[in-house]
């Protein structure tokens, strides 16, 4: 018997044999959000158990595992985890659920997320092969691990290469940009100047273009000055001041400097990806899945949907440093599968989880939805390979960093984004955002957030 599944058998059968001789279902409850772009969510969890019951069969268990999925169709993660926590209050939640990781401290601290750290040492079969920076968004404050990652993302500045030609620049520079981000030999003040100068050139309308609402995707940025948000051994969020001023003063300058368009908050998503893709922006900062739609019909224009000749015209780089000799910063936001420590079938549970994280199943969710591999087998795998998207990104996961698992930083990010907006539009400058900012958050949440002067005081 393959080894793997030989060990599900093993734990499999302990859990059933106590149970009655004739055939009988044991139903399991999943929860996850409904996501047309996404169904494996469900799909593999439903094709675990389908593995699982052949062992069951096999080995002469009359029991079969039922899954019973509920899709939400709640308007995002957050509302869902709220959801998932009034289910769990009055002793009606699932038995596998799928968590935004930022909310696995919650669920840790109430006791609904079952510490998944001897079962992960226990099945290195599956486990030991996960990207190691990707358990670091599925920790709680103590160190412990209580979420498995159902799949993973990367974020990165979009450019436009032929705007780059179009201005004078040689090959050698506009392949060789990548590698000096990752040096730390450009900077973002360095990605300014650049920018400024191809709208100066008439190599594009606008510099730089990022999300009009409220994200994460700006928060690479603010990693990049030092940022922090969280202190990891109180599990309090923290707004650093020095740090949020350098960051935010970018934005400010690049606005100021015609880098930015003043209204880009203003701009509809329409608008701004239009821009892009009809070749009026010179830079684009959002998520890998932002490809689907460069590489389609849409937005009026049609782009190369080849790997030579998308990146012949466009190129991908993390968030340089702020500063010469520093290092760039990714932001990634998984989202993971989560088990109920309660559940009476908790143990099968586990298994299901385990089954549906081994790269076959894994691989059917990322090519299917725009998804990073979790594990380096995936990368490896024909299906994988074959789409180069998902190829090219992958090793962007290297520098992956993730938002705070902290249910508030939601509203935190909020009101940072609300920061954000008021020194593009010239509203504030970048000191008085800071001001404004800690003083909301002191307002909003008390002594919940540690206003401080710098990251380390």
């Amino acid at each position: 018997m393959n080894k793997p599944l030989a060990f599900l058998a093993t734990v499999a059968v302990s859990a059933l044999l106590s149970g009655a001789a004739h055939a009988e279902d044991i139903k399991i409850k999943l929860w996850t959000l409904a996501d047309r772009s996404a169904p494996a969510r469900v799909t593999n969890i439903e094709a675990a158990a389908n593995v699982m019951n052949a062992q069951f069969k096999a080995t002469g268990v009359d029991k079969r595992i039922v899954i019973e999925a509920n899709s939400s169709t709640k308007q995002g993660w957050d509302d869902l985890a709220l959801d998932t926590l009034k289910a769990f209050s009055v002793g009606q939640g699932p038995d596998i659920y799928v968590l935004p990781h930022e909310w696995i401290g919650k669920f840790a601290q109430d006791g609904y997320a079952m510490a998944m750290d001897d079962r992960i040492a226990s099945a290195p079969w599956v486990y030991g092969d996960i990207l190691p920076v990707l358990w670091n968004s599925a920790k709680a404050t103590d160190g412990k691990i209580y979420g498995i990652p159902q799949d993973a993302e990367i974020r990165m500045f979009f450019y436009n290469k032929d705007m780059l030609r179009k201005i004078g620049k040689d090959e050698a520079f506009i392949e060789g940009l990548p590698a000096k981000v990752e040096a730390g030999e450009f900077t973002l003040d360095d990605l300014t100047a650049l920018s400024k100068e191809v709208v100066k050139a008439g190599g594009a309308q606008y510099g730089m273009l990022h999300r009009p609402n409220v994200g994460i995707d700006y928060l690479m940025v603010f990693q990049s000055y030092g940022v922090k948000f969280m202190d990891e051994k109180t599990g309090k969020l923290v707004f650093p001041k020095a740090e949020m001023e350098k960051a935010l003063g970018w934005y400010e300058r690049n606005a100021r400097e015609g880098v930015t368009p003043v209204d880009n908050t203003a701009m509809s998503w329409d608008a701004i990806q239009g821009a892009f893709k009809q070749e009026k922006a010179f830079v684009f900062h959002q998520g890998v899945w932002a490809v689907a739609w460069q590489v389609g019909e849409k937005n009026g224009a049609t782009w190369p949907a080849d790997r030579e000749g998308y990146f012949r015209k466009i190129g991908w780089i993390p968030a340089p440093a702020a500063e010469k000799g520093g290092k760039p910063a990714n932001l990634s936001h998984p989202l993971l599968y989560t088990i109920n420590p309660k559940s009476k079938n908790a143990d099968i549970a586990a298994d299901l989880v385990a089954v549906a994280t081994l790269p076959y199943f894994n691989n059917e969710h990322a090519v299917s939805s725009y998804h990073t591999a979790i594990s380096n087998a995936q990368t490896a795998m024909p299906r994988y390979k074959d789409n180069w998207v998902l190829s090219a990104a992958s090793p962007m996961m290297a520098h992956a960093r993730f938002v705070p698992n902290h249910t508030q930083f939601g509203s935190y990010n909020k009101v940072l984004f609300s920061g954000l907006q008021a020194v593009e539009t010239g509203k504030m400058t970048a000191a008085q955002a800071v001001d404004f900012i800690a003083d909301e958050l002191e307002l909003q949440f008390g002594s919940d957030v540690e206003i401080r002067e710098a990251v380390g005081n």
